[in-house]
């Protein structure tokens, strides 16, 4: 893969930007819905990058015309990276740390490996199975498997960890998706489809939020407005657009490569901005994941070389 970077960097270096910001959304996530309903922070983050995506969108769909046939795909795609995806996060972040989600969102590489496998063919070695299963120790770990067999779990952490990885669940399903149609279209149109099927769906959510508490948008100070235009303009449109434009690029394993990075910016800005504490059990859980992705998926091109005959 080193080769494939230094020939043609754009799609890699789009790659990484895409997953600083989304490393940096786990904690203006946490902070921004401390003012925020997470549907009502859904439905505006949405409404208005669709707004701002309308124009190009529409003059994209004037050179290349959506097929009918296409569109439950599209609709998917919006359903799964942003209605279910940005439920778990949102419902999941206000419960669990932000070092928690951003370690538990490295399944995502390694949830790729197994639907690589299972919807689109790519090969996978028993070395990545095993980095698989380590993978997912890890994040039994951390998720508090521990403290269910002691008796001394927290039931609020415990639902938001295992929200963050139905979150991953939800992204990798949608990304899987989004490959197989990314040569037809362009990631500018799946990504404005994806938007505006959260929007649709985020309505009613947020609608039932306004009317069990109508006084929260006179709360919002300054710092509210500042996490929301970070989700619009950065974590909405720049990284989901370079994600996509990334992603047709390469491969969707290869993309979810550069999760790895998320977890650096997330908890580096967690200790500093919100003062949170790594304990050992996280360190233990952490490094079982860390070294079942590697195994996973960087260690995939190496024990090709050296073990072909062992494909799953």
């Amino acid at each position: 893969m080193s080769s494939q970077i230094l020939k043609k960097p754009i799609p890699y270096i789009a790659l990484i930007i895409a997953h600083l910001i989304w490393g940096a959304n786990f904690v203006v996530a946490k902070i921004t819905l401390q003012e925020f309903p997470p549907m009502s922070l859904a439905l505006l983050r949405f409404a208005i990058a669709s707004l701002l995506l309308a124009p190009f969108f529409l003059a994209e769909t004037t050179k290349v015309k959506i097929e009918k046939a296409d569109l439950p795909k599209l609709v998917a795609i919006g359903v799964f990276i942003i209605v279910l995806n940005i439920t778990f996060f949102f419902e999941g972040i206000k419960r669990t740390s932000a070092i928690d989600a951003s370690i538990l969102s490295l399944t995502v590489p390694i949830l790729s490996v197994l639907f690589g496998w299972w919807f689109l063919k790519e090969k996978v070695y028993l070395v990545n199975l095993l980095g698989v299963a380590l993978g997912f120790a890890g994040a039994l770990v951390i998720v508090g498997l521990p403290q269910v067999i002691t008796g001394t779990v927290s039931s609020q952490m415990l639902t938001g960890n295992l929200l963050i990885i139905l979150a991953s669940v939800s992204w990798v399903f949608g990304a899987t998706i989004s490959k197989k149609i990314l040569s037809k279209y362009s990631s500018l149109i799946i990504t404005a489809v994806a938007f505006l099927v959260g929007t649709v769906a985020f309505f009613i959510p947020a609608a039932l939020e306004y009317i069990h508490n109508p006084g929260w948008a006179s709360q919002i100070t300054i710092l509210g407005v500042l996490g929301l235009t970070f989700m619009v303009l950065l974590s909405s449109i720049s990284a989901y657009f370079l994600f996509e434009w990334g992603l047709s690029k390469t491969s969707v394993t290869i993309a979810d490569l550069f999760h790895y990075i998320e977890p650096f910016a997330a908890i580096g800005l967690a200790v500093l901005i919100l003062g949170e504490q790594m304990s050992n059990q996280f360190l233990i859980g952490a490094v079982l994941i860390a070294v079942g992705a590697y195994l996973g998926t960087l260690a995939k091109e190496a024990h090709h070389k050296i073990h072909k005959a062992h494909r799953v």
